[in-house]
């Protein structure tokens, strides 16, 4: 059985009037796009700042209507806010008053604590009707054309309930990625942003951080020029949006800054090592990064 009959096996077990994406970029666009190719909804609407952007979106079939953040919010069924995590209070001021009371709201914002502090904020008593959730996938390609409703297949997304949410809206948001292919978890906020600090966002700051200082040395030209595969892979995630990674190293501020802190001496000890001429040393600490690597390459 191929990936998409997989995906198109369970079509009628659930079915959603009208869907809206906030943010029909890589990740909005491939969750709709996964859904219609489904058969589990009815309407996706589009919502957007770039009207070229959606309208791109529209020709591509990732959406069937161009619509207003208010008329999402008055329409929808379902919504999945794909937005910067500064942008969601915004959007949820504008949508709580105008949701239906069966409506579901879902995001895929890369923090959770901060997201769910400014949707208490906004939505007040209906924070009910919001699940956080956040999917662990992406492409070095952003934008709707870039959109694959294969992109959730085999990957994980997380949940963090909250102790206002229904077991039924809950079981449809994980319905929902579950049709895209994805392997749903639910972990407490603390606990995501704790472990996602360590494996996605303080990485990304090492790389943006040293693509940063390249760029900026004497001899950037030169260095560029001569990099091979090694600095490719290693800079890859430092082409990502500086909007989007921007809100998550301030919303995420306090694992970062433990992340930062917990660095500083693994630093300072390796220099050392270097400075010394410590082969044993250097040695066994390669080693032990290297045999990690692996093993967490053959579980992948």
């Amino acid at each position: 059985m191929s990936v998409n009959d997989t995906l198109a096996v369970s079509a009628n077990s659930f079915f959603i009037p009208v869907v809206s994406v906030v943010g029909v970029g890589l990740i909005g666009g491939s969750f709709a796009k996964a859904l219609k190719n489904g058969g589990h909804v009815g309407c996706v609407l589009g919502v957007g700042r770039d009207q070229a952007s959606l309208e791109r979106a529209l020709q591509l079939g990732l959406i069937d209507r161009i619509a207003t953040l208010e008329e999402a919010g008055r329409e929808s069924d379902f919504i999945l806010i794909s937005t910067p995590a500064s942008v969601l209070g915004r959007v949820c001021e504008t949508l709580g008053p105008l949701l239906k009371s069966t409506a579901i709201m879902t995001d895929a914002c890369s923090t959770k604590v901060q997201v769910i502090q400014d949707a208490r904020q906004s939505l007040g008593v209906r924070v009910n009707q919001f699940i956080p959730g956040h999917p662990i996938a992406g492409s070095d390609e952003s934008g709707p054309a870039a959109a694959d409703p294969l992109l959730y297949w085999n990957r994980n997304v997380i949940l963090t309930p909250l102790p206002e949410n229904s077991t039924n809206d809950l079981k449809q948001v994980r319905q929902c990625w579950q049709a895209c292919g994805a392997l749903v978890r639910e972990i407490s906020a603390i606990e995501h942003d704790r472990i996602f600090a360590t494996v996605s966002h303080f990485p990304h700051y090492l790389s943006a951080l040293y693509m940063y200082m390249v760029s900026r040395s004497d001899s950037s030209g030169m260095a560029l020029a001569l990099a091979g595969t090694g600095f490719r892979d290693f800079t890859r995630i430092a082409g990502g949006s500086p909007e989007m990674w921007r809100d998550i190293f301030i919303s995420n501020r306090q694992a970062m800054l433990k992340e930062i802190d917990a660095f500083m001496p693994a630093l300072e000890e390796t220099r050392q090592m270097i400075e010394n001429s410590d082969a044993q040393g250097l040695h066994a600490w390669l080693e032990q990064a290297s045999v990690a690597r692996k093993k967490w390459g053959e579980n992948k």
